[in-house]
């Protein structure tokens, strides 16, 4: 893969994160709507394992509801980018 092609991807897919999330529905998915019907949505709930770093696709400190999912979702394009940028040098350095 070429250099360009990769940054237009992530430049792709920062536009969809950032213009694009706040758009996405408030229902509950399909599994989250039949723990509801079944009244076992509560068995899902408690203390987590892991605290999130950004809850609901909302960062900390944003009142508005739109500019925190986009943010949430760049956050997100970022660090699974560098991640991914990060074990593809590792493996690649094994080679």
């Amino acid at each position: 893969m070429r250099p360009r092609d990769m940054w237009l991807g992530v430049a792709a897919a920062l536009l969809l994160a950032i213009f694009i999330s706040p758009f996405a529905s408030q229902s509950p998915d399909g599994l989250e709507r039949v723990a509801e019907d079944q009244g076992f949505i509560e068995k899902g709930e408690g203390q987590p394992v892991v605290n999130a770093p950004v809850p609901d696709y909302v960062v900390p400190g944003v009142n508005n509801g739109p500019v925190a999912t986009s943010l949430a979702g760049a956050l997100g394009v970022v660090v699974v980018f560098a991640a991914g940028y990060g074990l593809a040098s590792l493996l690649k350095k094994r080679r």
